[in-house]
């Protein structure tokens, strides 16, 4: 009996930037695990580009979740067998938003978990929105969690805001860089980048750094081959 193919849903345009980014880091993947043999071995991959507001500020309100929830539902509708979401901050509300589908998300949170675990590694800072430090998406009890000041963390919040639109782009990757390199001459053995943005700005920066999308990929790959 012919094996089904499985079919990848991508919720991505927060931002897209960062969705292109990830859909090419992903195609990589399958090419450096010798997945592919010729082009009718990628899997089957629907991205939807939504239009949403920016989750970096504090306070997000439950309206601010209704275009992710659509965006969502449209996915399970086109028939994806597993949804994954191109952003750090949208996991803050996996539950919420699985609640709201059949079809499974993957567990970002988890996933970056397991990797620091493996790793071993004990000191962390995240750079990211407000929401992902503050509240803590990728602190854990095994593992000692570094937080900005709230003067950084407000620059870091228009930095991103900045690069998203395209306003001076080189300016902002200097305050982010700046702000990590901080942390990292104070003992931070590695950098979370909590954002899609920041993981775009900072991606060619010779820092110790881990990115939850490249974790995200690789958990893409698992539950295709599982």
């Amino acid at each position: 009996m012919k094996r089904k193919i499985k079919i990848i849903g991508l919720l991505g345009g927060i931002g897209p930037e960062a969705t292109g980014e990830f859909y090419l880091f992903l195609i990589k993947k399958f090419q450096e695990k010798n997945l592919i043999r010729s082009n009718k071995d990628y899997p089957r991959i629907i991205i939807n580009s939504i239009p949403a507001p920016e989750l970096i500020y504090e306070n997000v309100h439950e309206k601010s979740l209704g275009p992710y929830i659509k965006g969502l539902k449209d996915l399970e509708k086109i028939g994806a067998d597993f949804i994954v979401m191109i952003c750090n901050t949208i996991y803050l509300f996996y539950e919420r938003l699985q609640r709201e589908i059949r079809v499974p998300i993957l567990n970002l949170r988890k996933e970056v978990k397991k990797y620091l675990l493996k790793k071993n590694i004990k000191s962390i800072i995240v750079l990211g929105s407000p929401k992902v430090m503050k509240e803590g998406l990728y602190k854990f009890d095994e593992i000692k969690y570094v937080i900005l000041s709230n003067e950084e963390i407000k620059k870091l919040s228009k930095a991103i805001f900045n690069f998203n639109r395209g306003f001076a782009k080189l300016k902002q990757r200097r305050i982010i860089t700046k702000i990590a390199k901080k942390y990292l001459n104070q003992g931070v053995e590695s950098i979370i980048l909590g954002c899609t943005e920041i993981a775009v700005m900072l991606k060619d920066d010779d820092v110790p750094k881990i990115n939850p999308m490249d974790i995200l990929a690789e958990a893409i790959i698992k539950e295709l081959i599982k």
